[in-house]
């Protein structure tokens, strides 16, 4: 059986071994292939080249004289085969994960080539030890696949893979935030010490990749990619990825242990395949979905807790309204209490007003900030903002903490008086203002023993009671008895939760349309 075959700019200086190897797609092995070269078997330009590692350069005719292999001896297997398209010449399948696409010595269990053979059997007549395989899919990756069924049809796609006429994507669930397109060169090789992974070397084989982010976690822990390789290395996006710091989620030789557990195997899916037939030239095209893993893994990374602001005016019932949202089980967060937290000693509230203002507000170095002489010291608003400046980036730090630590709740919720005035509302989802009438309002603090000028000194720092009404999405009026305020606590809760399971969904949909299409519903 005869090969042949031409080089390219691309091809200068390869040996002639490893040129014939990459042609034959790895199907022979290289020592079978110097065995041949050895025995006269190869030309370059018509002369008789004996030496497996000459190297090559550009514009070169070759031929390999092969020996035809006997008869895989391969055990068919009856197994489940989804098949896209099948001709006399080739066949297209969607493999799925958890099963290696050919025989090997330490492979158990069925194959993809078996399964192909069952219900291809004239793939056996092509010999070899991976009859019909031109590309390869790892164990646990999934997705589209050709496999030739003769052997005019397998040198036309070797050839086309060779030439990177073959268009090939990927799907894959990446670590961490990838926030613009990118694209990898850099050399694959075996890893040094650990035969059996890859990594990225200088003498390695070339390899290209190219990556667009399609959609990033609420969180940022994951992004989901589209990848298409020009060339075809072991492992290759899976090193790549790795070595740009965002190695796929559930891999386990590549990414970190936590990275690996985010997952039930790597995230990675071949989702589109185009080439031409390699007999009668007609455009072939095909992209199925991710399987239920990979989109279930999909969308345990889309949720993220409604975050709920609560706001008001001074008085207005906030901290009424918090701990009603806490007995119904929503996780609260309080900015008045992040902050007498930090004001206890050698706390970092507690720190910086020592360190900016001496012992001014902290004068014993094992009591709290003596709050009276700050709150007093704070009606001059040069001083007031020196501590706000300091103060606020603290409670800031608390509520992002707070917000990512109750990841799977529903809807969380944060008490903040200056909400809509220190700019904290730009982390919420929704703005609650509890509104309570100024009359009423007033009569209650002065039963808390408020002084008319403690009052006002104090609401001269906040936003008027009007202007934060206005700047909500949810209003709870709290000036009726406990029962009124308890009822309309518990509808704004349903509202909230109504609108998180909406936007959920909503991305579901979208997300669903993108793996389906390639691209966001109503996209330009």
């Amino acid at each position: 059986m005869s090969h042949m075959a031409h080089t390219t700019m691309a091809h200068v200086g390869l040996r002639l071994d490893q040129f014939w190897h990459e042609q034959l797609n790895g199907a022979v092995p290289r020592s079978r292939i110097q065995a041949w070269i050895r025995a006269g078997q190869a030309t370059i330009d018509g002369q008789p080249c004996t030496k497996p590692g000459q190297r090559l350069a550009a514009g070169q005719h070759l031929t390999l004289e092969v020996e035809s292999p006997p008869a895989a001896a391969l055990t068919p297997d009856p197994g489940p085969l989804h098949v896209l398209f099948a001709d006399d010449h080739l066949v297209v399948i969607t493999k799925p994960a958890g099963i290696t696409t050919h025989p090997a010595p330490s492979v158990e269990g069925p194959t993809i080539v078996e399964r192909v053979a069952a219900h291809y059997p004239g793939i056996l007549h092509l010999g070899g030890e991976r009859p019909g395989v031109v590309h390869r899919l790892d164990k646990d990756t999934s997705g589209l696949m050709v496999l030739a069924l003769f052997e005019g049809a397998r040198q036309g796609l070797v050839a086309a893979l060779s030439a990177r006429q073959v268009h090939k994507e990927y799907l894959a669930l990446a670590s961490g935030t990838i926030a613009a397109p990118c694209t990898i060169e850099l050399p694959i090789g075996r890893h040094p010490s650990i035969k059996t992974r890859m990594a990225p070397l200088p003498q390695g084989r070339p390899a290209h990749t190219e990556v667009w982010p399609l959609w990033t976690a609420p969180d940022g822990r994951a992004t989901l990619v589209r990848v298409r390789i020009h060339t075809g290395r072991t492992h290759q996006i899976r090193v790549h990825l790795a070595a740009r710091g965002h190695p796929l989620l559930g891999d386990t030789v590549y990414a970190p242990t936590a990275i690996a557990a985010m997952a039930p195997r790597q995230m990675l899916h071949s989702w589109f395949l185009a080439f031409h037939h390699p007999i009668t030239g007609e455009l072939l095209s095909f992209r199925v979905p991710p399987p239920e893993d990979f989109w279930n893994t999909l969308v345990s990374l889309t949720h993220r807790p409604l975050r709920l602001g609560i706001t008001g005016a001074l008085g207005s019932g906030k901290s009424t309204v918090t701990r009603i949202l806490a007995e119904a089980g929503v996780p609260v967060f309080s900015a008045d209490a992040a902050v007498a937290a930090s004001y206890l000693p050698g706390q970092p509230g507690w720190e910086l007003l020592r360190c900016h203002f001496g012992r001014r507000f902290t004068p014993e170095d094992t009591a709290p900030v003596d709050r009276a002489a700050l709150a007093q010291a704070m009606e001059d608003p040069r001083l007031r903002r020196q501590v706000e400046a300091l103060i606020h980036p603290l409670v800031q730090e608390a509520l992002e903490a707070f917000w990512h630590t109750q990841a799977t709740a529903k809807v969380v919720a944060a008490e903040i008086p200056l909400l809509l005035e220190s700019g904290f509302a730009d982390s919420c989802d929704l703005v609650l203002t509890v509104f309570c009438p100024d009359a009423l309002r007033h009569a209650r603090l002065r039963d808390r023993g408020l002084t008319t000028t403690h009052c006002a000194r104090l609401e001269g720092w906040q936003w008027p009671q009007a202007r934060k009404v206005c700047a909500a999405h949810l209003i709870v009026d709290n000036s009726g008895r406990l029962d009124d305020t308890l009822r309309r606590t518990h509808a704004a809760l349903t509202v909230a939760q109504g609108i998180a399971e909406r936007r959920h969904q909503q991305l579901c949909s979208a997300l669903a349309h993108l793996l389906e299409h390639g691209a966001w519903p109503n996209a330009n």
